[in-house]
């Protein structure tokens, strides 16, 4: 497997965290970490490829392309709080070898930087539209799973498919303290109001203060670099073919 990064800025952090925002069930990692990348100015720092993404390219209106990619940003906290890094994308891995290739890199990049702390994010796929879509979480140790229960979270029972739950258990085997944070959606749309949720539990547990009014915005972006890459239809649920091959996901 070829998993090439190029890393723009070593940037200094202080005991950062870091945020996984890729695709998956309702595209609420997506669209809850776009929208902090927008509203805390965070800086690219990093691009990520790999063997295991997709292989195509979608071509812009400019006539370039725009290819299946990874990025990390980071965020220094003005207010002396936890800084940040941001693993945002617009896919997962293919494979199982991808997906653990691409978490043993991102953690390395994390642990070089100081970073001790993950928090995934991630839909619940139910089949009952809720106004307030409840929240699940499991955690790398029992601490760390209070401190993800004071948020309002409930323990989620059950399984963690891709790189939401991969992260937490790779982590731990590295020292790495963390929890998933996993918003029910029927995950047959990109859902703001399920991200809305994850990021008003990431505002109480970071006190980052992050505006939501314009999560909408996100979420329209979200659904145009998926539109592109076939990855969702337009007002439309997707073919169960295209199911299967999103079986990646969250």
């Amino acid at each position: 497997m070829v998993c090439v990064i190029q890393i723009h800025e070593k940037p200094s952090l202080n005991n950062p965290v870091l945020i996984e925002g890729l695709p998956g069930i309702g595209f609420v990692a997506n669209i809850a970490t776009l929208h902090l990348i927008h509203e805390l100015e965070a800086k690219l720092f990093a691009q990520i490829c790999s063997s295991s993404f997709q292989d195509l390219a979608v071509t812009t209106e400019t006539g370039g392309t725009r290819s299946p990619i990874n990025e990390l940003y980071y965020y220094k906290s003005r207010d002396g709080g936890r800084d940040l890094i941001l693993w945002y994308g617009n896919t997962q891995a293919l494979t199982t070898f991808g997906q653990y290739e691409l978490c043993g890199r991102v953690l390395d990049i994390a642990e070089e930087l100081g970073c001790h702390y993950i928090i995934t994010l991630g839909g619940f796929k139910q089949e009952e539209r809720k106004k307030t879509p409840e929240i699940y979480c499991a955690a790398s140790d029992p601490e760390t799973l209070k401190e993800a229960l004071n948020l309002g979270a409930k323990k989620m029972v059950g399984q963690i498919f891709g790189i939401a739950g991969l992260l937490i258990g790779l982590g731990k085997l590295r020292g790495f303290n963390g929890f998933s944070l996993l918003v029910e959606t029927l995950g047959t749309y990109p859902d703001a109001n399920a991200s809305r949720q994850a990021l008003s539990a990431l505002n109480k547990f970071l006190n980052l203060k992050i505006d939501l009014s314009k999560l909408d915005v996100a979420a329209e972006k979200t659904t145009k670099i998926l539109e592109s890459f076939g990855l969702v239809r337009s007002g439309t649920e997707e073919k169960k073919k295209e199911e299967s091959q999103l079986r990646w996901f969250i």
